[in-house]
């Protein structure tokens, strides 16, 4: 691979997904790119798209925008993005959603 930014960004992906995979999530993987109908960066989990970034600048605002878009090309009620902290492993990585996102899940575990 010669970007090296496309390889940071594919082995983040799979680290996500060997995670997830070993955490109870046995069909996660990584999905097909698919341009402008882009549905995440990992499948396995009906109903969820998950935008894995690691980079070196963090910007939240811009993740769950593209999250927004990839939910509606997915028809998924769940998007999160998954970030890589620095020099930590998979486990420590920051999971971000939108407030209505984490109140719906509240409420669904509540019934």
């Amino acid at each position: 691979m010669s970007n090296p930014n496309k390889a940071k960004g594919t082995a983040w992906e799979s680290a996500v997904v060997e995670y997830l995979r070993t955490h109870g999530h046995r069909h996660a993987e990584r999905r097909a790119l698919s341009g402008n109908t882009d549905k995440g960066d990992v499948t396995g989990m009906p109903g969820v798209v998950i935008e894995c970034k690691n980079e070196r600048t963090t910007t939240l605002a811009t993740y769950m925008d593209e999250v927004a878009v990839e939910m509606t090309n997915a028809d998924a009620p769940i998007g999160v993005a998954a970030v890589k902290r620095r020099n930590r492993p998979a486990a420590d990585a920051y999971v971000v959603m939108t407030l209505a996102q984490f109140a719906h899940l509240l409420s669904e575990d509540e019934s």
